[in-house]
């Protein structure tokens, strides 16, 4: 990058680097760390987690997707908004754990079910946890180091030769952990909402030159439109049956996952607790419908741009560059971070990249790998025959699809043949590199190529400091978060007593500390195989195959029962796991292992009769270095079997119905905010209950409420959906209509409404919630109490009004407060005496 860029770059980081300094000061107990002290307005809280819950990996993630299906399959999303909105309008599952007054998920579990289902809870979600999050540095610094045209390694002391995106790894997860530990959530809000302020402008910036620079109808849309051979378009979403990723069965498996799991991923947990009340929680994520403004255009058209650019005719000579530099980088880089010696592979491919022409080496590893492609071929065939079926007879292809398909082959040819070369290689070598790996890396670094060569200067260090911005937000979040589960809900229950405030907040940012380590070293050896929102799904399956029922009948359903949630998570962890092992060592070993046993043809006619009931948008067919059930897939079996245990197993379980008044701080039980009126439904209150609108709404918070509902449900599902789907039903559109309508809905809506006036909106009610916050944290006082301890099903600092309103004594929580009295007298003596010395 040019100097200028880099200065770009610096600059905003220093601000958030200097405001974060000054919020250290603000944290004075366990809460404050956990939650923010629990009194941030709706807008810092809008701001602040969706800048913190936009990572860089999940760019690099949607970058990924758009590039492999285009926009069209994103149109059947809107099935969800019905359901989503009513959800998000009246705060489902959101409000009632805010009103538990829970800063973890772990605790709220100790509440609702017993203290070993939170140790045993706690212990799946920090692994799943932190197994997700620990590719999110090297994802984030291998795009940087792409996009920044950084070399693969660097040399220090003239001794050592270092990747260098292990080196941009160790820079932005200390910084992380230096944020973290400052001041917990207290400091991270406060730099994730000045970064989501700061990006505002910078969004419009990097939108109005790509609309300037790029036509939507002549460089971006053609090669969408045209160059897509049927059954697989990227504009028209009733021509998507043989999109095999990301497809109809993607998004609704992701539509039954946003209701099933609601709330269950933790990874930005500390925003789940930090409003000053449920009715403030409730209204920022609202809110969180309009704040996403110009970021969600600018993905989008990043995305399309990088494809149109790599793709369309305009463009041919610099893509066909980027891509042979792109083939080549990704070899150097999958062969330095394997650490396997791999004798003269990239310099023979190098040289092909070059000259088109294959070393005599090269061209005995692609044959090792045809050989072996052609013998997995055969076993099928053979069994096929055994199995007494037919051999599948393949669709009819027309000429002209035919040709579009050579084409796009042909643009991937150069990566085709570096993964034969690297399979055939590891066959004659018996050493294991991934040619997976190396597909995965050159998918996910097509776009940060592309976009080094299509910004200019300036543009270029606008866009390299949001995608800054991205990572440290994201780091500090996930850092915070499992971090504090593994200290909030193992540790701390497993102690089973209370430690001081002092010992507390130190042992939280050790272990914070230690998870940024286990990060580092995690993203250094692991390889990546799969599409990063896959892997997203098969590690999220840990913690998320079964933790939705126990979360969301938990805060619903009185009879729900430990033992339901114990088969539930179970259930969906073991799935989870298994997923994993088979994809990680599908490849190196259980492939090898079936052909080896002859099975192959075997295995391959189960998976193509199981799945072919669901066929074309579930296909499960064997492949040498690919396990054929994708991560979505298991995903979505393990939340369908977990649920249907929890509701048998508690049915059969449950002998008293939970008390859920006290759980959320009901009637007697109340402590903070406005009473909630409960009124009853009449036909003329019927429709404003179904939104969410209750007694607690001041006038600003209905208009709020009635355009989301308008917005999402008026114009989101009915006109831009149901509308169109209707349509093309009885006529359906020209191909070329398609383009005209992504326009509207991503470029025109998303920039000149939505765009502009929440760029605004938000800057000025995320300044003004974040003066407000500092305020309420100079005065507010703090209990030693509110810690995350749970006696009796009860909230330590819950105790004394419990006790009092249900005329109980909770004889192990005086004993908890003894030993702390004791603890703290003991540390004040020590400190007194170190004074004196």
């Amino acid at each position: 990058m040019h100097p200028i860029d880099w200065l770009i770059v610096l600059c905003p980081l220093v601000l958030v680097a200097w405001i974060g300094l000054r919020t250290q000061k603000y944290v004075k107990g366990v809460s404050d760390f956990l939650s923010a002290g629990r009194v941030a307005g709706r807008y810092v809280v809008a701001v602040a987690g969706g800048e913190a819950a936009m990572g860089l990996i999940s760019l690099v993630a949607i970058f990924e997707m758009y590039y492999k299906s285009g926009l069209a399959y994103s149109f059947w999303g809107a099935l969800a908004v019905p359901i989503g909105i009513i959800f998000l309008l009246t705060g489902f599952c959101i409000y009632r754990y805010r009103e538990s007054r829970a800063m973890t998920m772990g605790q709220f579990f100790e509440m609702r079910y017993n203290r070993p289902f939170r140790i045993y809870a706690g212990i799946l979600q920090a692994i799943s946890g932190v197994i997700n999050y620990a590719i999110f540095p090297a994802v984030g610094a291998r795009f940087l180091v792409y996009f920044c045209d950084l070399p693969l390694t660097v040399c220090l002391f003239g001794a050592w030769t270092i990747p260098t995106f292990m080196i941009i790894m160790a820079i932005f997860l200390t910084v992380a952990v230096f944020i973290v530990t400052m001041g917990g959530q207290i400091t991270i809000m406060t730099t994730d909402c000045i970064q989501g302020i700061l990006s505002y402008p910078l969004y419009a910036i990097v939108v109005i030159f790509l609309l300037s620079k790029f036509s939507w109808f002549n460089d971006i849309v053609p090669p969408m439109l045209q160059g897509r051979p049927s059954g697989k378009s990227f504009l028209n979403p009733f021509d998507i049956s043989k999109l095999r990723e990301f497809n109809l069965f993607y998004v609704a498996v992701g539509i039954f996952g946003s209701i099933f799991n609601r709330m269950a991923w933790s990874g930005t947990q500390g925003y789940n607790s930090a409003a000053r009340d449920a009715h403030e929680q409730k209204m920022g994520s609202v809110l969180g419908v309009w704040r996403s403004g110009f970021s969600v255009v600018m993905i989008i058209l990043l995305a399309v741009t990088a494809y149109a650019y790599l793709n369309g005719g305009n463009f041919a000579g610099k893509a066909a560059d980027i891509r042979s530099e792109l083939a080549s980088k990704a070899m150097g880089d999958v062969i330095v971070t394997s650490r396997i010696d791999c004798g003269n592979v990239e310099k023979d491919f190098g040289k092909y990249l070059e000259t088109g022409e294959k070393s005599a080496d090269m061209k005995r590893y692609i044959k090792l790998a045809d050989e072996k492609e052609k013998k997995r071929k055969k076993q099928i065939e053979d069994s096929q025959k055994r199995w007494g079926l037919e051999k599948k007879k393949e669709d009819e292809v027309s000429k002209e699809d035919k040709a579009k398909e050579a084409k796009l082959a042909a643009l991937e040819k150069d990566v085709k043949i570096g993964a034969k070369t690297l399979q055939g290689y590891s066959i004659e070598t018996k050493k294991k590199i991934s040619s997976q790996t190396y597909t995965t890396i050159f998918g996910q670094m097509r776009v940060p190529m592309a976009l080094k060569t299509m910004l200019p200067i300036g543009i270029t260090g606008i866009f390299c400091a949001l995608c800054v911005f991205l990572l440290i937000s994201t780091d500090t979040t996930y850092l915070h978060s499992w971090g504090s589960i593994i200290v909030q809900d193992v540790i701390l229950p497993i102690r089973g007593k209370p430690f001081t405030p002092r010992q507390h907040l130190t042992l939280l940012r050790i272990i914070i500390a230690a998870v940024a380590l286990f990060a580092f070293i995690f993203s250094s050896f692991f390889g990546q195989v799969d599409f990063i929102v896959m892997f997203f799904a098969i590690t999220g399956m840990i913690w998320l195959g079964g933790a939705g029922p126990c979360i969301v009948l938990g805060l619903y359903w009185k009879r729900a029962t430990a033992a339901g949630a114990f088969v539930a998570l179970t259930i969906g962890s073991t799935l989870a796991v298994t997923g994993m092992v088979l994809q990680n060592y599908w490849e190196t070993g259980i492939y090898p292992w079936l052909e080896a046993k002859e099975m192959v043809g075997t295995v391959a006619m189960w998976l193509q009769t199981t799945s072919a009931p669901f066929n074309p948008y579930i296909k499960w067919e064997m492949s040498p270095n690919k396990f054929p059930i994708n991560s979505q897939e298991m995903y979505f079996m393990a939340m369908v079997l977990s649920l249907s245990l929890f509701v048998i197993v508690s049915l059969l379980t449950c002998k008293k119905p939970h008390n859920m008044d006290r759980m959320l701080h009901r009637g007697k039980y109340r402590r903070e905010g406005e009473v909630l009126i409960q009124e009853k439904i009449t036909l003329r209150n019927a429709f404003r209950k179904l939104i969410g609108i209750d007694s607690q709404y001041t006038k600003g918070d209905k208009i709020l409420a009635w355009s989301v509902f308008i917005y999402a449900f008026g114009w989101s599902f009915l006109t831009a959906f149901v509308g169109v789907a209707v349509w093309n039903f009885i006529k359906p559109w020209p191909q070329s209509w398609w383009g005209t309508w992504y326009y509207i809905t991503c470029v025109v809506i998303g920039c000149m409404l939505v765009g502009a006036v929440s760029t605004v909106w938000f800057s000025i009610g995320g300044t003004r919630d974040l003066l407000r916050m500092f305020k309420a944290l100079a005065i507010k006082e703090t209990n030693m109490l509110d810690d995350g301890r749970v006696i009796g099903h009860v909230s330590a600092d819950d105790v004394a009004l419990v006790e009092k309103v249900d005329h109980v004594n909770i004889e192990e929580a005086h004993i908890e407060e003894e030993i702390l009295k004791e603890e703290l007298e003991e540390e004040e003596r020590h400190d007194h005496e170190k004074d004196n010395d």
